[in-house]
């Protein structure tokens, strides 16, 4: 079955559609694309973004691990660097706070009718690929390697065999932290 999805790139365009429909929906049922629950983050008053981003890490971190476990799929890690770790980060957060959405909360914003998010998010999207395409080149040439601390994973750092002596333990502090933030009604 999974070889089988490997060599079908319609079924995993059709699944690839699905699945980013499913995580759009959710994103709006949680309510992190709606700008006012945004904005009240990013003023440290109403920690649902934060909650739901949380979840998703615990999900996705034990997920990746158990479907690798199963033979369902094959990790494939890319190296990583200080060079392009900072300015990344930096210039999201800069139209994060600008705006008031992140590219994927954009985009699930203008789904139920945010103009704000389609003309600031979606043309913030398109020209911001657009110029990091360009300078592309020069960023891998002069930025992109500084630093650079190959593909390594928190398993990795800690050298242990089993994922799950690392997995469970982080997974273990962010359920903590999502019941703190429960219990302080934030």
């Amino acid at each position: 079955m999974i070889d089988a999805l490997h060599n079908n790139k319609r079924l995993q365009l059709m699944l690839g559609l699905l699945f980013g429909f499913c995580f759009g929906f959710l994103l709006q049922k949680g309510r992190v694309c709606d700008y006012e629950v945004i904005m009240r983050q990013l003023l440290l008053r109403d920690f649902t973004v934060l909650k739901v981003m949380l979840s998703a890490i615990v999900t996705g971190m034990a997920g990746v691990y158990a479907m690798r476990e199963a033979g369902w799929i094959k990790l494939h890690k890319k190296a990583g660097s200080l060079g392009a770790n900072i300015p990344g980060p930096l210039i999201f957060g800069i139209g994060f706070g600008l705006l008031g959405y992140c590219p994927g909360t954009s985009v699930g914003a203008v789904a139920h009718g945010a103009l704000d998010a389609l003309v600031g998010g979606i043309a913030g999207i398109m020209i911001g690929a657009g110029l990091y395409a360009a300078v592309y080149p020069k960023l891998k040439e002069h930025v992109l390697n500084i630093g650079d601390f190959g593909d390594k994973t928190l398993i990795d750092v800690f050298a242990v065999r089993n994922p799950w002596a690392v997995i469970l333990p982080v997974a273990a502090i962010i359920v903590l932290v999502l019941l703190v933030l429960e219990k302080m009604g934030l």
